[in-house]
């Protein structure tokens, strides 16, 4: 059979793996595929120094809107980021009866309705398995391996940066900005890291994981986000010292009231599987009805393991490109017309455990004061611990582990405990999952 025709936009990290694993493995990937997959066209902003490709083989451009415009083209790759000119390429190359594959994961937690719904139209196939935990298959797992299960929760350590921090926090008792510093340096962590430390990108993934894993429009703006940025030396001493360990995860839980869509610390039993991801390293828990817990762990990003999921998008449009279109897997793994409307819910309206930590005066009656208020609340105690206070000092930390409950008593029961003399500052608060 002829070659697949392959337009490739962006040769940096991602883009420059794409095309050395593809010429690399040619073979092998022609033996799975049934027909080869040939560049023959790439832009990239620098590509006059570019190596990777011949420009005897493959036509090369610094500008992006050649390649989708070449009828010669079958199948569009976008790997350069973002998500204006990224969307402008991908609708255009949709327009022009190209079908897509991405690893751009704002660009679909953002656009993808739209892009989906375009790509339906015009009977091609958008493919986004690279946006997801770089080289774990998560998508297709969810979307096809667990195809016959209700899913019934998702949790994932979706960013590596984050659990780097996290990693080297609890291995060897370093502050929070001093580990970040040393991401930075190694190339994990951007020069602006909000993206990663605050839970932009992991909200951006959990979005689609969610609308994969529940059959829902993709609904990024509601997915409850925090952060790292807070977590303090001691959170982490703490917590190992109760049995647990704080993670960065993404969560997405179907409930009878709706979906929880929530990136946060959260505190799990250390003999969790997922609790012991350290490093830059991803995994996702996936609970289901027929089959129960499953794991998939792997490196979350790099240049050939993203790569690994983009060319196995390509193999995979490249078989389906000729079926009908009633034959294809869907996209979001639900037939378009089958989407749910069950709601996305609140963040006041989730459902947690909590470990709470405050500075409190060391006297007699104060914690008669905290427990009473959270009586009040209607909200169950598990454990409280009260560290010995550090010589000359006259307050104490007071640790408390609370049963789950809606996220607007603990609010309401947080800020009373907030008022009282005898607490001094902000309590923290980390939430916590038992992934039973």
């Amino acid at each position: 059979m002829k070659p697949v025709k392959i337009g490739l936009m962006g040769l940096g990290t991602v883009g420059g793996g794409t095309a050395t694993v593809l010429q690399r493995n040619a073979d092998e990937i022609t033996r799975r595929c049934g027909r080869s997959l040939q560049i023959v066209h790439a832009a990239s902003l620098e590509i006059a120094g570019q190596k990777l490709l011949d420009p005897a083989r493959v036509k090369l451009t610094e500008n992006a809107w050649d390649v989708v415009n070449n009828p010669d083209v079958e199948i569009v790759v976008e790997l350069i980021g973002g998500y204006t000119l990224a969307r402008e390429l991908v609708l255009k190359a949709i327009e022009n009866g190209k079908h897509v594959v991405t690893a751009n994961k704002a660009l679909i937690a953002i656009h993808g309705d739209e892009i989906f719904k375009a790509a339906q139209a015009k009977g091609v196939i958008v493919a986004f398995e690279a946006a997801v935990a770089g080289g774990v298959p998560i998508i297709k797992a969810i979307r096809e391996g667990l195809a016959a299960n209700r899913i019934q929760w998702v949790a994932g350590i979706i960013n590596g940066t984050g659990n780097f921090i996290l990693t080297e926090m609890r291995e060897k008792g370093r502050d929070f900005y001093d580990v970040l510093k040393e991401a930075q340096a190694l190339g994990y962590a951007e020069a602006d890291p909000t993206f990663d430390v605050e839970g932009i990108d992991a909200a951006h993934k959990l979005t689609i994981l969610a609308s994969v894993a529940f059959g829902i429009p993709l609904q990024f703006k509601k997915t409850f986000t925090e952060g790292i940025s807070k977590i303090a030396r001691e959170d982490v001493t703490y917590a190992e010292q109760l049995g647990y360990r704080i993670k960065h995860l993404g969560i997405a839980r179907r409930t009878e009231r709706g979906i929880e869509m929530r990136v946060h610390p959260t505190l799990i039993p250390e003999r969790r599987l997922i609790a012991n991801v350290n490093g830059v390293m991803n995994a996702v828990l996936v609970k289901s009805d027929a089959v129960g817990p499953t794991l998939y762990y792997g490196p979350g990003a790099g240049s050939e393991p993203t790569a690994s999921a983009v060319i196995a998008d390509l193999i995979d449009v490249a078989r389906a490109m000729d079926a009908d279109v009633s034959h294809r897997v869907a996209m979001l793994g639900f037939q378009p017309n089958a989407m749910s409307d069950v709601p996305v819910l609140s963040h006041d309206e989730f459902e947690t455990a909590c470990y709470l930590r405050m500075l409190a005066e060391d006297k007699p009656g104060v914690l008669a004061d905290v427990t009473r208020i959270f009586a009040d609340k209607h909200i169950s105690i598990e454990a409280v611990i009260q560290k010995e206070p550090q010589e000359g000092q006259t307050r104490v930390q007071l640790i408390l582990l609370t049963s789950k409950v809606l996220e607007k008593q603990m609010n309401a029961a947080i800020a009373a405990v907030e008022k009282l003399d005898a607490i001094e500052g902000k309590v923290t608060r980390i939430r916590m999952e038992h992934l039973g």
